[in-house]
């Protein structure tokens, strides 16, 4: 039962990722039809990020009083509605308005992923279970590029929204049937000392803000590219549609493989007895050292060359986020493992937000991708260095306060 539902989990990533790509995989398409400018795709995706971050401020919570159990179909079924609208959106004021509505939905994917792993997984098998999750998640974005196009070859990109909805109602009718008689054990009543916890003690947490600022950082890099790796493939090489398929599915590529190196190297080196302070920030430093060579994507000569370059900037991002997100676990106490989430996740979004509005003007401006492309090489090293100054020594919670609770049934 507990790979069943981990298998759910990632084919709700992975649906995730087809929804939000739609806009990139066929902005060529979709900007020459509605008459976007490079500001206007800016813009859709600031709202979007914007969107994301202020329900992120009532996902967690919400997620930690649902239980995974109800926070996994209300979420999905939610942002597939929102895809759908896209389908009749003529006018750029009505495609922010169905940009707003996929972030705000979509802003409980992060916070309930991340909780259900830390519900149906033993502390040790986590990092395995965050990266596999990622890994499976990026197969949405490596084959989006050849899916979306072959969508909408027929059915035209509003027909592309259309069938990617559709397919989420199809798998929360699918996650009700299944978990029907699984009893989740983590909608706990609170306990006394979690009931006595002060008003503001979480936003007073060392570990929260350790956790937000190094999302505000490593996110920016993970949405510029996600946003507008087509866009810059697309100027530097001129490839659109089908051609641009396999370049990008070579990046995300990179992204599947750091999700499963870094989760299964964290999880093997946990259970030799490595300490956790050691095994985070090691594979983050890997990871920040990595993302260096960025700025010579602009150098390549070919698109597949960008695009390896790309795939071990992107590698080296799921590296970083697979431990980050298992070091919410580790340094989280049941109770608030939806909200410590989302909080992170809001700062990354906030994050994501302003990349993607300053990427619109610098490129507006004829600036060209480099600047943008420096900031990111560093972001991950910066990031690092917040998590040590407020976190000098990551050390796991008490194993009552985790929620170790096994699967039933009722």
């Amino acid at each position: 039962m507990r790979w069943l539902l981990f298998g759910f989990l990632a084919a709700a990533g992975v649906l995730a990722l087809v929804d939000r790509q739609i806009i990139s995989v066929l902005k060529p398409e979709m900007a020459a039809e509605l008459g976007w400018s490079d500001d206007d795709y800016g813009t859709l995706g600031a709202w979007f990020q914007g969107a994301t971050a202020v329900a992120l401020l009532a996902a967690g919570p919400l997620v930690d009083k649902l239980g995974v159990k109800w926070a996994n179909p209300i979420a999905v079924f939610s942002w597939s509605v929102a895809a759908m609208f896209h389908g009749w959106a003529h006018s750029l004021v009505q495609f922010t308005l169905c940009r707003i509505g996929l972030g705000a939905t979509e802003a409980a994917v992060t916070p309930t992923a991340v909780k259900t792993i830390a519900t149906i997984f033993p502390p040790h098998m986590r990092s395995t279970g965050v990266g596999l999750q990622n890994a499976i998640a990026s197969f949405g974005a490596i084959s989006a590029p050849f899916i979306i196009p072959l969508i909408a070859a027929p059915f035209g990109w509003r027909g592309a929204f259309l069938v990617a909805g559709a397919m989420g109602i199809v798998w929360s009718i699918g996650w009700l049937l299944v978990t029907r008689r699984v009893n989740f054990g983590d909608t706990a009543p609170a306990t006394p000392a979690e009931i006595a916890l002060p008003r503001g003690a979480f936003f007073r947490d060392r570990a929260a803000w350790a956790v937000a600022g190094a999302k505000f950082l490593s996110d920016s890099t993970w949405w510029l590219l996600l946003f507008w790796m087509p866009d810059f493939l697309n100027r530097q090489f001129g490839l659109s549609g089908a051609g641009i398929a396999a370049p990008l599915a070579l990046a995300y590529t990179g992204a599947a493989v750091g999700s499963l190196v870094s989760g299964t190297l964290a999880t093997r080196f946990l259970a030799m007895g490595v300490p956790v302070n050691r095994v985070r920030k090691v594979a983050m430093l890997i990871s920040g050292l990595m993302v260096l060579p960025m700025p010579l994507a602009l150098q390549a000569t070919s698109p597949f060359a960008a695009a390896g370059i790309l795939a071990l900037v992107l590698a080296a991002h799921q590296g970083f986020s697979t431990n980050l997100f298992a070091l919410i676990t580790d340094v989280t106490e049941k109770s608030k493992i939806g909200r410590m989430t989302s909080f992170g996740v809001f700062s990354g979004n906030i994050g994501g937000m302003l990349i993607l509005k300053i990427a619109g003007m610098v490129l507006a401006a004829g600036l060209g991708y480099l600047p943008l492309f420096l900031f990111a090489s560093v972001s991950y090293l910066l990031a690092l260095g917040w998590i040590h100054v407020m976190l000098p020594n990551i050390k796991m919670v008490d194993a009552s306060q985790r929620g170790e609770a096994p699967l039933g049934f009722h």
